[in-house]
């Protein structure tokens, strides 16, 4: 694990965090890896359900970027916020900063952004208040975060049963789904070829999912994947009008309706033993009855000072 002398900034582009010991907690832990951490995130100028005004989200974002002594930012949670900040985001200019931009949840949307304008990548990652401010902190997705950006490559080794035989590479990408589908038709949703998209989200009921993903079909974007990984998708009940559908049910569907695998068992979503991937990053995903392996390479990675 490499956290020697790392600067870590905290923005808020998105929601806020009404438990302030969380922040501190994810701080002091931090600082007590040896990171240098500067925090931008202002919990008296929250406004509304936003970590701040539209014009102070961007201005975190930005004073991250250029502060020299920082490498990693990092969103001190997800929600929602950043479909707003969009149309105003200089991905450029981030992208030129050579910081490594790290969240999952709605923190999707910045990394569609930064790789649909510019192709640099980012890290569907942990968050400040849930991940590092945890009251007991999963060593498993903290460990997988710093092995992750200490590259050059990363490997994720999942047991999974029932999933058909693959052996594919290509560009991983993905995140939350409902944010991946809300910006479907945008110019902040990439165009990859032959890539392995993977995706996660909460409280959403199977019917839900099948929906999205069947959105995602239609429009011609699963189609130009080499496969699709499903993450963790808890959190929802089912009904008494459902009458057998379930999760089982629709990822049955699924695979008797989409032309490219569909694998589970991903380590990753709204859950506390999350694995780290790089957006964006060269990945080959190989497949058996009882587990697959992602291997991802070409991706940045941090340089301890």
């Amino acid at each position: 694990m490499i956290t020697s002398r790392i600067g870590v900034a905290i923005v808020a582009p998105a929601g806020y965090t009404p438990d302030q010991a969380a922040v501190a907690r994810g701080i002091a832990r931090l600082e007590s890896q040896g990171c240098l951490v500067h925090n931008y995130y202002k919990p008296d100028a929250v406004y509304q359900r936003f970590g701040g005004t539209d014009e102070s989200r961007l201005s975190q974002l930005y004073d991250a970027a250029v502060d020299p002594d920082i490498q990693v930012v990092m969103a001190v949670r997800g929600g929602y916020g950043l479909t707003r900040l969009l149309p105003r985001i200089d991905f450029r200019h981030l992208a030129n900063s050579g910081k490594l931009f790290v969240g999952y949840s709605d923190i999707t949307a910045l990394q569609m952004g930064l790789y649909a304008k510019t192709g640099a990548l980012s890290f569907a990652g942990p968050l400040l208040a849930g991940d590092f401010g945890a009251e007991q902190p999963c060593d498993f997705t903290l460990a997988q975060f710093w092995d992750c950006l200490a590259g050059p490559t990363h490997r994720i080794v999942e047991q999974a049963f029932d999933n058909p035989c693959v052996d594919v590479s290509g560009t991983i990408w993905g995140g939350n789904l409902a944010m991946l589908t809300s910006l479907l038709g945008t110019e902040w949703f990439p165009r990859i070829d032959d890539g392995i998209l993977f995706v996660e989200d909460i409280a959403e009921h199977p019917y839900r999912v099948e929906r999205m993903l069947l959105q995602l079909l239609h429009a011609g974007v699963l189609e130009r994947q080499q496969a699709l990984v499903l993450g963790d998708f808890s959190g929802y009940k089912l009904g008494a009008l459902d009458n057998g559908y379930d999760f089982d049910a629709m990822l049955a569907h699924l695979r008797a309706t989409l032309a490219i695998p569909v694998l589970t068992g991903l380590s990753f979503g709204h859950v506390p033993r999350r694995v780290t991937i790089p957006f964006g990053a060269q990945a080959r995903l190989k497949s058996t009855e009882t587990g697959f392996a992602l291997t991802l390479s070409d991706y940045p990675t941090l340089r301890c000072a």
